[in-house]
């Protein structure tokens, strides 16, 4: 079933961009929107920009300014219409109709670029599960054409209300078949991970707003081949790397899909399974375009797609990317002076990649411990969470029945532990770990 169409590259469009002045949380930047065009592979030809204090409820730029893009369209000879902002069915089958061309949004658009990114099979399955949840809100629209039924006892539907339960129960079964497909991805990745932590191996994830420089640094650091470009999502599929840090030996990287304001929240939910390396993670290396004049707001939006994935309580450190393109920066000045909270660097020519080094190493080795535990016989349920975790090397069990767990362990899972069953380990916990 062939229902989300799919655009020629070189596509030209125009590109509507309405400010609202009273709901800030729907602006973006149109200098994104025409990044998001590129990336899509697309021509902008023509722009059309308002201001408005709140979204027309049939139109939602107003009848007027459709009037002047049309006026557009004709004079340009355009046939598609991108809006920067996420549009309901109803707006967008208005518009439409007003202009006689095809209008897609945001969300639309940046599933387009998604959809051609995706390499790996996770990948694809999430570009269709979400690409199946937007057009299930718009499946309607496909049969205006086709006879409706009127209603009455005993009047059959006509051909189009067929087709269209149709394709409605087509969707939910292929939806239904790519959660579980997902769900086992899922799985396969969470027993990848208690490998790992069984064998105290690091885990840092790289996130960051799209197009900071994530998968440059991560290619420098790993000696991998991820695909880098400078464009908006040029990395979509999750690619991890074991790499051994000076000072603290292996630990796993992951490079991650970028973030860009006003992600839509659908999207986020459907590329959960891929930011789950963020999310399960012991450190987040968050890449910043430092060159960019907008990257304190971009960090905000990071932040904000963290908390949206539940991830923002976890420890981050900011790497201030690119600074070879900035003037009278020095890589080791500004670590030393915000040591080691910080790290400036530049990705492209590896001028500061040792004091991301230095600075990883210093975070694990104070943030993991190793010794001995002593745990009293009846505290064999946390003697059990321990072993889940996969962080016992070694017991004993000494002649009064405690239990002596030589043990390698995340300071934040202990204290995790501590809290879950309300006593105080670290009280019983030696750093000499030797049984």
């Amino acid at each position: 079933m062939e229902i989300f169409q799919q655009y020629h590259i070189g596509e030209r469009c125009l590109i509507v961009d309405i400010h609202f002045s009273s709901k800030p949380e729907l602006n973006a930047q149109v200098d994104e929107l025409c990044g998001l065009v590129n990336a899509a592979g697309w021509q902008v030809i023509s722009s059309v920009s308002a201001k408005r204090n709140y979204p027309d409820p049939k139109y939602f730029c107003g009848r007027g300014k459709l009037d002047e893009i049309k006026q557009q369209l004709a004079a340009c000879d355009i046939e598609l219409v991108v809006f920067n902002h996420s549009i309901t069915p109803s707006q967008e089958r208005n518009i439409e109709n007003v202009l006689g061309c095809k209008v897609i949004d945001r969300t639309r658009l940046i599933l387009e670029i998604f959809s051609q990114r995706a390499q790996t099979y996770e990948g694809k399955l999430q570009v269709e599960l979400a690409q199946l949840n937007y057009v299930a809100t718009r499946l309607v629209r496909g049969w205006t054409h086709l006879e409706r039924q009127k209603g009455g006892i005993g009047v059959r539907g006509g051909p189009g209300e067929t087709q269209l339960e149709l394709d409605r129960r087509m969707l939910r079964q292929r939806i239904a078949q790519i959660e579980k497909r997902l769900e086992k991805v899922k799985k396969q990745r969470s027993l990848s991970r208690a490998s790992r932590k069984k064998h105290s191996v690091p885990t840092i994830a790289f996130v960051g707003y799209t197009n900071a420089g994530k998968s440059t640094l991560f290619n420098k650091i790993s000696g991998a081949q991820v695909f880098v470009k400078d464009q908006l999502f040029a990395t979509l599929d999750p690619t991890l790397r074991q790499v051994n840090i000076p000072k603290l030996g292996q630990v796993v990287l992951s490079d991650t899909v970028g973030f860009i304001r006003n992600l839509p929240h659908d999207l986020v939910e459907a590329f959960c399974a891929t930011l789950e390396e963020a999310i399960e993670a012991d450190l987040l290396v968050h890449v910043i375009d430092y060159a960019d004049p907008e990257h304190l707001a971009y960090i905000e939006q990071v932040h904000q797609v963290l908390a949206q994935i539940h991830a923002d309580k976890k420890p981050i450190l900011p790497v201030y990317n690119k600074i070879d393109l900035l003037d009278n920066v020095d890589a080791g000045v500004y670590y030393r002076q915000n040591k080691p909270s910080e790290v400036y660097l530049s990705a492209y020519t590896g001028q500061g990649i040792e004091y991301l080094y230095e600075a990883i190493a210093k975070f694990f080795n104070q943030q993991w411990l190793k010794g001995v535990l002593v745990l009293s016989p009846q505290h064999t349920k946390i003697r059990a969470q321990l072993y889940q975790l996969g962080v016992v090397e070694k017991e004993q069990i000494a002649e009064s029945g405690d239990y002596h767990l030589a043990i390698h362990i995340a300071k934040s899972d202990l204290t995790h532990i501590s809290q879950t069953n309300k006593l105080e380990l670290m009280a019983n916990f030696s750093q000499d770990d030797s049984l």
